[in-house]
């Protein structure tokens, strides 16, 4: 059955959209109570007295609980369902967003407890759906569905970037935590309306849907073996994806952590001002991961090969980023230097037809479980990466040499996918 037979049985609207648009808002929760710190911490900073070290330290101590959890959470996804874990994951981080304020006036232990237990609860965030996207989507859907998935990401940032100064003008800084964390339970009951972790489960899906599905989604049910993940570690096509995930993650994190900062005091933009400005790259990264997306299926859809696919797009991510992070450092202008992030994010958007959806081509149907373990990686630069480009600025106050590290990082990233990445399934 092709998409033309399956639109005219079962109309425009098909179950996968829905479960793609619910996946999209748990993406979207996600970023919007893990960046409005980023803005909340600079009130919050002037109340309680930390340096950049230790707000970089408050920053970073989120990405402990989010790299313990990982592959626990991708394993959990695939057996029990992506469904049930993801669920849960944002119960569990919506508690500890709302408890956030309390745990700052206890103390930075406290806080540093908060922060890690929200990362717990996140963490499970991108295998759940990888999992579930996987067993929802054809082959060549799935860097769409990704696509619009992965744009909850600057959605979310954006809409923290924004309101996030307005609730803290006019309710104080803590009703930013209190706010942000409600809108998760909404989301929860929402969640279990529309959703399950199989189209054999959903009892509204169509015939037609879910013969289609049954026939073009790469995996069906569950994974009953516990698979250790050590033989997952001797195959170099996944470390291609590991280590291209880390240093991808590497930029990413350092922007969402400190681009607030950099835009109020690098750029000299009034804070009131700060949200406004700092959320024109990732509107444009909203924009052209969807039309990135597109593309790699397309080319794919037209025979491509999906090898060559995956590195062409990740070779355009990766190249044009870096050369863009170091002309950032080279103008003082804040016109200029935004403009050179947001075109530095038109080429990253290019890695969502790479690296980010290349878990689904080598083991799809332990795509849940390949999320966790290279997202493990993905994110260690959001401890280390976060606390360096605080502890560069506190040495130097150089925001130049904090892009240039970056990109440095972002070139062996090209590198190392061009030489090893594989389009090709490696595991049953």
């Amino acid at each position: 059955m092709d998409n033309s037979t399956l639109k005219t049985d079962s109309g425009f609207w098909q179950t996968r959209y829905s479960v793609i648009l619910m996946c999209f808002a748990a993406t979207f929760v996600c970023y919007i109570d893990r960046v409005n710190i980023s803005v909340a911490i600079i009130p919050m900073s002037e109340e309680f007295g930390w340096d950049v070290t230790t707000q970089g330290a408050i920053l970073s101590s989120f990405y402990i609980g989010y790299l313990l959890m990982q592959i626990g959470g991708g394993k959990m996804a695939d057996r029990l369902g992506g469904k049930l874990i993801l669920g849960l994951g944002v119960l569990v981080w919506s508690l500890f967003t709302i408890i956030t304020p309390a745990a700052a006036f206890m103390g930075l232990f406290a806080l540093f407890a908060a922060r890690i237990g929200m990362g717990l609860g996140e963490a499970v965030t991108f295998p759940s759906i990888y999992s579930l996207v996987t067993r929802w989507f054809g082959a060549d859907e799935k860097s769409k569905a990704i696509a619009l998935n992965a744009s909850g990401i600057p959605i979310g940032t954006v809409f923290a970037l924004i309101v996030t100064p307005i609730i803290v003008a006019s309710l104080g800084w803590e009703w930013a935590f209190y706010l942000f964390g409600m809108v998760g339970v909404v989301w929860f009951v929402a969640w279990q309306y529309f959703v399950t972790t199989t189209p054999s489960e959903h009892p509204r899906i169509s015939e037609a849907e879910k013969q289609y599905l049954a026939d073009h989604a790469p995996a069906t049910g569950a994974v009953d073996e516990d698979v250790p993940i050590w033989p997952f570690l001797k195959n170099k096509a996944l470390w291609a994806i590991i280590v291209a995930h880390f240093c991808n993650n590497w930029t990413l994190y350092v922007i969402l952590s400190w681009l607030p900062k950099y835009v109020n005091e690098g750029l000299g933009v009034p804070f009131a001002a700060v949200g406004f400005i700092a959320m024109l790259p990732h509107i444009t990264s909203f924009l052209c991961l969807n039309i990135a997306g597109n593309i790699a299926d397309r080319m794919i859809k037209k025979g491509m090969d999906v090898t060559f696919v995956r590195k062409l797009m990740q070779t355009i991510a990766f190249g044009g980023l870096a050369i863009c992070l170091v002309l950032i450092g080279q103008v003082e202008s804040a016109t200029a230097a935004i403009a050179i992030l947001c075109l530095g994010k038109v080429f990253s958007a290019a890695g969502i037809g790479g690296h980010s959806v290349n878990h689904m081509d080598i083991g799809p149907r332990h795509a849940g479980k390949l999320m966790g373990i290279t997202n493990t990686a993905g994110t260690i630069p959001g401890i280390i990466g976060v606390y360096i480009s605080g502890m560069i600025l506190d040495a130097t106050g150089s925001w130049a040499l904090v892009f240039q590290v970056t990109a440095g990082v972002t070139l062996f990233g090209m590198i190392f996918y061009l030489l090893f990445a594989s389009g090709e399934k490696q595991f049953d």
